[in-house]
This record gives C-alpha cells, structure tokens and sequence, in this order.
C-alpha cells in the first residue's frame, strides 16, 4: 500500500518543524525596555544610529556600526540580545553592477568618433540623411 510513504512524510515534517521556525524575538511586550535605552546602549559602544524599529518582535536598528560600514541589526527587546547582523553594503555591489549597465547603455546611443573598421569591406563612413 501507499501509506508507508506517507506515513514517513509526515514524520519528517513533524520532526522538521522546530528548524522551519524563525529567528523572530518571542518577548512578552510587558517586558520590553524602551528603544532610547537600546539607542543609547548603542550609541555608548560606537554606532551611529539611524532608526529603531518593530520588526517581527525585534528591534530593528538601522546605523553605522562601531567599525565603519552600514549595518541593520535585529535586537531582543527584553534583553537587548543581538539576534542578527547584517551589512547593508553587500547590496552595495548590485547597485554598481546596475549602475555600469545604465552608463553601458547610455554610452552606446553617444555618437561616437571612431574609424570605420579597417577590414577592407567598408570605405570610410556610411552617410545618412533623412527626409
């Protein structure tokens, strides 16, 4: 019969789900401290910051980190944890990629001065007029 695969199936689903949960904070909101603590928390160890939102239950700061690049960190509001830290100059090399086509493609439509190619199948340049 069909009901052994299934019957696995579902086992490992069961068992999978505690690793398919998320990293987001689960503190009771009575126990929550004030962002303007956590900003000057922050601000006491070097980071410049920009922002400090709810996010999924963390503290989402937005800012300039201790050692000089972007950063958005995610924070327990209860106890002030790092739950995650990310560079936001990561994306930075999406931007310049889009950046070089953009300048790529504005660049082939400028007239240019070059000279015909010189494999002997054009004489010069092409002229074109249009009425």
């Amino acid at each position: 019969m069909k009901t052994k695969p299934v019957l696995i199936s579902l086992t490992v689903l069961c068992l999978s789900t505690p690793l398919l949960a998320d990293d987001d904070c689960d503190n009771p909101m009575t126990d929550w401290q004030p962002r303007e603590h956590l900003r000057q928390k922050l601000e006491a160890e070097g980071w410049t910051v920009y922002r400090i939102k709810v996010d999924d239950g963390c503290y989402e700061v937005k800012g300039v980190a201790p050692e000089g690049f972007r950063a958005e960190a995610e924070y327990a509001p209860a106890s002030f944890k790092l739950m995650e830290l990310e560079r936001e100059d990561d994306d930075d090399d999406e931007k310049h990629e889009r950046n070089e086509w953009r300048e790529h493609k504005t660049r082939d439509k400028r007239p240019t001065d070059r000279a015909a190619p010189g494999n002997g199948i054009v004489k010069g340049r092409p002229a074109v007029t249009v009425e």
